[in-house]
Order: structure tokens, then sequence, then C-alpha cells
């Protein structure tokens, strides 16, 4: 794994303590979003991967986000500060923290759980199959940043 493995039980509950460190007021180092925006945000990927809340691009946007989005998504290179984020990810308005919160610890439960034998060639929404390293590498390396962002 290029990063540490979601999928454990050890990793899984570094995050959770992690995010269990947040409050409302909690600041960004970058970037626009207040901590339950981000929240919100970090909850959008959980989404796309189990709940039928997200529509999947068409063929010609599949094309584009393939060619260009994957490998920044899925390679072990970390994100950079204030990167463009895709339409779907961007959160407008007042979230509620405590459910935000909830929902996100409660994925990254859910998705230790399952365990990475659920994810290896899983098709992803927006990337097609992936294997389990970069299954690993997206979900990780975003959360990872974001919690980042909050100092955390």
């Amino acid at each position: 794994m290029d990063f540490p493995d979601i999928f454990t039980s050890e990793i899984a509950s570094k995050m959770t303590d992690r995010i269990n460190r947040l409050s409302l007021n909690t600041k960004p180092q970058w970037g626009k979003m207040n901590c339950p925006q981000m929240l919100a945000h970090c909850n959008v990927a959980y989404e796309m991967i189990y709940d039928q809340k997200h529509k999947k691009p068409n063929f010609l946007m599949a094309l584009f986000i393939k060619a260009f989005v994957k490998d920044i998504v899925v390679s072990n290179k970390p994100y950079k500060h204030n990167s463009p984020t895709a339409p779907a990810f961007v959160i407008k308005g007042e979230r509620d923290f405590d459910s935000e919160k909830k929902r996100l610890v409660d994925y990254i439960d859910k998705t230790e759980k399952l365990g990475s034998s659920s994810f290896e060639n899983k098709e992803s929404l927006s990337f097609g199959r992936l294997n389990l390293n970069e299954w690993n590498n997206m979900l990780y390396k975003h959360l990872d940043h974001h919690l980042t962002q909050f100092g955390v």
C-alpha cells in the first residue's frame, strides 16, 4: 500500500480519533470550507460508494475524468492545497457538525468492517474498476488531506 491501510482497524481508528478531535469551531489552515462543510465534503466519497445519491458521469465526462483526474485522485502523490474539486464535492450552505461527523465515522467503520477484499477490483462511480491500492490511496489520501487542513 502506498498510504496506511484504511481497511485495517488500526488505521480506521486513527482516522476516527483525528475526526473526534475536531470541533464545530475548528478553523482550516487553508481553503474556504468550515469544519461541518469539510466533513460533508469527505462524506461525498463514501456516498459515491455506498449510496445511490450521485449520478454516474456520462460517457464523455467519464473519458475526461479517467484521462485527466483519475491519476491525481488514486496515485500516491498528496493533494496540493486549494486544488479544484469536482462539482459533486462542492459543499454550499451550512451543515450540521454532529450529523456530518457521525456519518463520516460510520462510513469509515463500515469500510473497515467490509475489509479490503470487498474493494479489490470494485467499480468506482467516476473512475471505473480500481485495484485495492487505488481504493486505499483515494480514501486515505482524501481524508488525511482534509484532516490535516483542519490541524488534526
